[in-house]
């Protein structure tokens, strides 16, 4: 600190005890080390003065990282000190300390009482700090206005006295109120000042709350993966310093809320609230995690739970007289209880009251809550009051981070339905999912762009419900590619040059094959399995800080918009089958011959029961001895059809046929269905991708690249013959079928085949893998490729399980290999019997070499099977994927 700030401080004591008023600011530089030596000093009989410093430190340790009952015991202790030490400065201090716990604590009215206390104690310098704390509890009680009416007042004091340290708190605490009210830039503004401020001094936990801020302040922009990255950056830096991280962890929950991964917050918010009730923490720090958890109950689908936490949190902050905050718990207790089914002229008096209040904070949420208000009406057929609250609603649509505007158009797309207007529910719901588009472009994460698509189905939904009313086919047909698989429209950002990425992936590998190892050798392996899941932790957080490349700025609806006409020119003669879902019922439109045709499906969730079922016997007849099971499956074959085709089975023509289902439907073996089992057919995620597939060029050289894994039952029996029917193939196995050799390989070639055990991962789908020499070969391994083969086919079981995520998107080996420049994958949706798998695959491949396409050898393939249970059962399991 500057001479200027120094002298101030120093004349509470004599220069001799300088170094106990140090403790002051080295609580938030080295916390342990102000913690132990404040303690040393209690040991040593000080004075009162000194002692007040002391218990001041550890108040101020225990208010933040422990026990508040402990914090206000101390911090009474040196309010009394001060008052002994007759010192009106310290004890101006200390109150500033005491209000700030005391409102943590839920005693609101005896913290605004301390500061009003030290506020006339004080002068000056300390009378600055004093106003800067209240400035920070205001902020906690959501008092905005008055949170920067204090910061307005103390920051020119302290920028006189040249105190660097407590300018650079009041600039930050400043940007975030500035944040909170919605003002990024000068939010921004504040944090490069603090910034700039903080690195000329050691506080470091000053600095990495600085660290978390700019996180805050990059969410707030709508810069996903940055927040994300700074985020655990904080993270880092505090756990070097050994302090609890509760308001990061409430950041880091918004955050992953706006990317799609609700469930992952809730968890996190639920164990935060842990260990705060286990140390006796801050009860406002309590209140807003339980805010945040009934935030993401909500999002993930949990109303109850939702309900739960948000009247919880409600009831918290009642007492702590935060009604901003309040607010804020009312809206996702009403939203929770809408989620629920529950539709009432009271529920949406209680909407428009809380939108009233929301706007009056100048709360960003306010348009979110006369959204909800609008549609509770909608929902009674309250017309009139429906659209004034839309209208309302829809005015967040021009300005503000891509989020807020997607709350305006959605409210505005309502708004055009209640109205009648189609034309103006289709220009809403383009524009929403433009802004959402361009928002999805700047996340570099293929798993983060699949599950911000979520954001965007209901303006796809309601898109798709006027075009199946007024629209015809054609158009019914466009929206339902509008935002189906657009993860997949572009390739991941690659990382390659990541050294802590590639370490993190090695060590990964390493540490999975040991504890497969020890679990083959039936030797129990908890500390392997905690390693692992540490890796995959870090693996994935440091692929989801990945920003995409340029901001997005084109239309994919316009510039770049689906043309069913080029589709149909494309398809020839075949048929291309395109199942959308509305309101919970299939429609399947039929292109081809010229024309698109829509023919009704039956409900979407007998459906997916039909295929579970199937699945299921699937499963059993991939061993010997459950023939018995084959009629069973054929008769849900049958029954698959009625429920996806219908009549549109009669009209699928003579030629090939490409099923483009819904995500949900991911697991349909679709050469069981009666009237596609003798076809030439291909499944793809939408039919924007099959013509990408169809466009794909084959690379030159025409390598070809055979690999066999490990632990195959058959020891992978195909690849000898089908190297032979290649030429000079690479064919890698034993131990040099290790990742990086096969990465290598596989980048850039014509053909590969995979014979090795595949394993999917349903709570993380992006660790699903083939297992190698060393250890699995996962999905981010294979996003690290430049150019992933053009033809691809893995052999074992599950290679084609995908996880459902986002409003209808996929993530799983398959679709991470499509937008690397894959045009075809064969790979199978069910366990498999593998030696059955051998002739399937040596008949797969005497097409492929005599130039059949994936979808023709498969079907030649199936045809050239023995006709028992076994091999009936694993041709159907196995699917074409793409074009090629």
């Amino acid at each position: 600190m500057s001479p200027t700030g120094r002298s101030t401080t120093i004349r509470w004591v004599t220069a001799g005890n300088d170094s106990v008023l140090e403790l002051l600011p080295m609580v938030f530089a080295a916390p342990g080390d102000a913690l132990s030596r404040a303690e040393g000093v209690l040991d040593t009989d000080p004075t009162p003065l000194h002692a007040s410093v002391a218990h001041q430190v550890i108040g101020i340790w225990q208010r933040d990282w422990g026990d508040m009952r402990l914090a206000l015991d101390h911090l009474r202790r040196a309010r009394d000190l001060a008052a002994r030490a007759d010192s009106p400065e310290r004890e101006a201090d200390v109150l500033g300390t005491l209000g700030v716990a005391l409102v943590h604590a839920g005693r609101t009215r005896q913290g605004l009482e301390a500061f009003e206390r030290g506020v006339e104690r004080g002068s000056g310098h300390t009378r600055a700090r004093v106003l800067y704390r209240r400035a920070y509890s205001q902020w906690v009680l959501g008092h905005h206005r008055e949170a920067l009416e204090d910061v307005r007042r103390a920051i020119p004091v302290l920028r006189q006295v040249d105190d660097v340290i407590w300018t650079a708190r009041a600039l930050t605490l400043r940007a975030t109120v500035h944040l909170a009210l919605g003002a990024v830039d000068r939010a921004e503004a504040d944090f490069t000042a603090a910034e700039a401020l903080w690195d000329t001094t050691g506080q470091e936990h000053d600095k990495a709350d600085a660290v978390e801020s700019r996180g805050l302040a990059a969410f707030r922009s709508g810069d996903v993966p940055a927040a994300l990255r700074l985020l655990d950056e904080a993270e880092e830096r505090y756990a070097k310093l050994g302090t609890p991280t509760f308001m990061l962890d409430i950041r880091r929950c918004e955050v992953l809320m706006a990317a799609g991964l609700a469930p992952e917050a809730l968890a996190e918010a639920d164990a935060a609230i842990g260990v705060l009730d286990g140390i006796g923490g801050q009860s406002t720090r309590k209140a807003e995690l339980m805010l945040a958890a009934a935030k993401a109950a909500r999002l993930a689908g949990d109303p109850g739970t939702a309900i739960a936490r948000a009247a919880v949190a409600e009831r918290l902050f009642a007492g702590q007289r935060r009604t901003w905050w309040e607010a804020h718990a009312r809206l996702v207790l009403i939203e929770a209880r809408v989620a629920t089914g529950r539709g009432s002229g009271r529920l949406v008096a209680d909407a428009a009251r809380l939108a009233e209040r929301l706007a009056a904070f100048q709360a960003p949420a306010a348009p979110e809550a006369w959204l909800l208000a609008g549609r509770i009406a909608l929902g009674l057929n309250w017309s009139t009051d429906a659209e004034r609250y839309l209208q309302i609603a829809a005015r967040s649509r021009r300005s503000g981070p891509p989020l807020a505007r997607m709350t305006g158009w959605a409210a505005q797309a309502l708004w055009a339905r209640a109205t009648g207007s189609d034309r103006g529910v289709l220009e809403a719901c383009r524009r929403g999912l433009d802004v959402l588009d361009a928002h999805r472009m700047t996340l570099g994460a293929s798993e983060l762009r699949a599950r911000a698509t979520a954001q965007g189905a209901e303006l796809a939904a309601l898109a798709q419900e006027v075009s199946l009313e007024r629209g015809g086919p054609r158009r019914l047909l466009a929206w339902s590619e509008r935002w189906r698989a657009t993860a997949l429209s572009t390739p991941p950002t690659r990382p390659p040059t990541d050294p802590a990425l590639l370490s993190g992936l090695t060590a990964f590998r390493v540490i999975a094959a040991r504890a497969e190892a020890a679990r083959m050798e039936g030797r129990p392996v908890p500390a392997l399995e905690r390693e692992q899941r540490r890796l995959e932790r870090e693996i994935r957080s440091r692929t989801l800080h990945s920003r995409g490349g340029t901001a997005w700025g084109g239309d994919r609806f316009g510039g770049d918009r689906f043309d069913a006409g080029r589709l149909l020119e494309r398809l020839g003669e075949g048929r291309l089958v395109e199942l959308a879902v509305l309101a919970g019922r299939v429609q399947v439109l039929v292109c081809g011959g010229g024309r698109v045709r829509r023919f009704a499906g039956g409900l979407l969730a007998e459906a997916e029961r039909e295929a579970e079922h199937v699945q299921a016997g699937l499963r059993r007849l991939a061993h010997p001895g459950a023939e018995g099971r084959l009629p069973v499956v054929e008769a849900a074959g049958r029954r698959l059809e009625e429920l996806l085709l219908g009549e549109a089975a009669a009209h699928l023509g003579s030629g090939p046929v490409v099923v483009v289902p819904p995500a949900r439907l991911h697991r349909v073996p679709w050469a069981l269905l009666p009237s596609l089992r003798e076809r030439v057919l291909s499944v793809s995620p939408s039919a924007s991708g099959w013509l990408r597939a169809r466009d794909t060029e084959a690379p030159p050289g025409g390598r070809q690249v055979l690999v066999r894994g490990p632990g195959l039952d058959t020891g992978g029996a195909e690849v000898p013959e089908v190297a032979g029917r290649y030429g000079r193939p690479v064919v890698l196995e034993q131990e040099e079928a290790r990742v990086p050799r096969v990465l290598r390989e596989l980048d850039g070639a014509a053909l590969a085949h995979i014979a090795a055990h595949g394993a999917f991962r349903a709570d993380s789908p992006m660790f699903s893998s083939l297992r190698m020499a060393d250890g699995p070969l996962i999905v981010h391994d294979f996003e690290r490729l430049a150019r992933s083969p053009y033809r691809i086919i893995l052999s074992s079981c599950d290679t084609a399980r995908l996880a459902s995520v986002g409003a209808d998107e996929l993530l799983g080996l398959v679709t991470a290999l499509l937008p690397l420049g894959t045009a075809g994958v064969v790979a199978s949706s069910a366990p498999v019997n593998d030696a059955a798998v051998v002739p399937l695959m040596l008949a797969l491949h005497k097409g492929v070499s005599a130039g059949l396409s994936l979808a023709e050898a498969l079907r030649d393939a199936r045809a050239a099977l023995p006709g028992d249970a076994v091999h009936q059962a694993t041709g159907w399991a196995f699917t074409a994927f793409g074009a090629a």
